[in-house]
């Protein structure tokens, strides 16, 4: 595949086995920038795994991993790639529940998660301008001093989301980010990230189906670690092989 000069994510050929099994099998996967992507697939086909090494936290056996053009994923540790500018959302939620949804998105201004840093100096008009606009973002600009505890599920994903994107990150990796969700907070959680496509990249694992369909990106569907087809979602649904090994038809 000719790779796009608007391509943010580049992974070619990766590969990587634990005890034999080959959870990623010369994977190849292009992201452009500004793009909201969907990864879906049955569970073992190498989601995770996939956002591990982006990220830093697993290391493939082979392959390439390059971000913004240039840069080589596989020789920067986690905390480097964060300050480059990926950021991971996990599944489930960890704010700081003790404290406000202000003093989350504090915390997190500088990428530093430790309270008692933020907590030594104050924050700049920029900073503090960033933080409004997030929490305007994310739909909690009316509960700034409520504490994060008080919150429901869906807000807790938000809070977190926001709490990555005080950070300015260039691409987003995003995990199942509607389980547990009403289906109220899944339809603004739809809203939430194509709002935030295009000013950043956004890459979403989902198994809610549903609520792929509602994001209206394009979709990449994972199958043993390797890419079994990519496409709209209309297209994913008329694919005969996604259709036999995930869909259950």
């Amino acid at each position: 595949m000719s790779v796009s000069p608007q391509t943010l994510l580049y992974l070619e050929d990766v590969s990587v086995s634990f005890d034999g099994f080959k959870a990623i099998n010369q994977l190849n996967l292009y992201i452009n920038e500004g793009e909201l992507r969907c990864i879906i697939g049955p569970n073992g086909a190498g989601k995770s795994t996939m956002m591990d090494i982006v990220t830093g936290k697993t290391r493939p056996d082979s392959g390439v991993v390059t971000f913004a053009d240039s840069i080589n994923l596989l020789q920067l540790d986690e905390p480097q790639i964060a300050r480059i500018g990926i950021g991971r959302k996990f599944q489930k939620p960890t704010v700081f529940e003790a404290l406000t949804v202000f003093e989350n998105l504090e915390v997190a201004v500088d990428g530093d998660r430790e309270p008692a840093y933020n907590w030594r100096h104050s924050l700049s008009d920029e900073q503090r301008q960033s933080i409004e606009e997030v929490a305007h973002t994310i739909g909690l600009n009316d509960q700034l001093t409520t504490s994060a505890q008080v919150l429901s599920h869906g807000q807790k994903q938000w809070l977190e989301i926001g709490m990555l994107l005080v950070q300015k990150p260039k691409l987003l990796l995003v995990d199942e980010p509607v389980a547990g969700m009403t289906h109220q907070e899944m339809d603004k959680t739809a809203e939430l990230l194509t709002s935030l496509a295009g000013k950043h990249t956004v890459v979403v694992v989902e198994h809610d189906m549903d609520f792929v369909r509602s994001l209206n990106s394009r979709v990449t569907v994972l199958h043993q670690g390797s890419v079994l087809a990519e496409g709209n979602m209309a297209d994913i649904q008329s694919n005969t092989d996604v259709k036999r090994v995930y869909l259950g038809e």
